[in-house]
């Protein structure tokens, strides 16, 4: 990984250099080097933060009556690595009302690595129903990773949770788009299935015959990256504070908040 790092920052130059923050968007700073990831690379967990944040910010406020959690991948990695779960009740969110969990799984089972591991996948716990649904786009390369947050999570919550691998989960054609998949399937699914879904009929949570479209997806949120950053410039040229400190705010990052 190193190396492809190197050759991509020949390439472009000192603009993509990974200390450089490139956008701050409300709780997430993404830097060069997440933006590299993006377009060409295995997805960070700041990328899949970023974009859980983004849904939190402009999808779930259009449903108010929605008590749905977007864990953060650092805090996946948390609940799966803790040695004490009690130790660690301060950093999960209250899930008294929450119906429906979103985890990003990743495969690293190095406690001192939140940002190790090879592969991601996608996990959502129906709290109401007790069931986890697993979507692996690598067949069954994090089986063991989901059953054991799913057994985590479950204590947590106090309740037994019913684990499924969902065997139909659309499969990635080559190592890198783990990611990808994640994001986009989390998108579908908490749109198509659960925002939008009928309160009389029942959700399924199948992905048969769903397409990805990888490179789709990456270009979109890079769009959505460009998008923000050029509002961020935009909110930062209307500041008082824009002429007077014009020669700091170029080490700064576009920041919407």
């Amino acid at each position: 990984m190193p190396g492809f790092r190197r050759k991509i920052t020949k390439h472009f130059g000192d603009s993509l250099t990974p200390s450089k923050p490139y956008l701050s968007y409300h709780d997430i700073l993404l830097t060069s080097d997440d933006i590299v990831s993006l377009k060409y690379d295995w997805l960070t967990d700041n990328n899949i933060a970023f974009w859980e944040e983004w849904l939190e910010r402009e999808v779930l406020p259009k449903y108010p009556r929605a008590h749905i959690v977007l864990l953060r991948p650092s805090i996946t990695f948390l609940l799966m690595q803790a040695i004490d779960l009690k130790s660690i009740g301060s950093a999960l969110p209250d899930f008294r009302k929450t119906t429906h969990i979103f985890l990003p799984v990743n495969d690293s089972r190095d406690r001192e690595r939140a940002d190790g591991g090879s592969h991601w996948s996608l996990l959502v716990v129906s709290v109401i129903d007790r069931v986890a649904f697993h979507y692996d786009s690598l067949g069954g390369a994090n089986f063991y990773e989901a059953q054991k947050c799913t057994d985590r999570l479950g204590r947590v919550l106090g309740v037994p949770l019913r684990f499924h691998q969902m065997e139909d989960s659309p499969q990635q054609g080559n190592n890198s788009d783990c990611g990808v998949y994640v994001c986009i399937v989390m998108r579908h699914l908490l749109i198509k299935r659960l925002l939008n879904a009928n309160s009389n009929e029942k959700v399924s949570m199948s992905m048969a015959n769903k397409v990805i479209d990888s490179a789709g997806g990456r270009k979109e949120m890079m769009q959505i990256i460009e998008s923000l950053r050029k509002e961020g410039e935009r909110r930062r040229s209307l500041s008082p504070m824009s002429t007077s400190s014009k020669s700091g705010s170029s080490k700064t990052p576009p920041r919407i908040e």
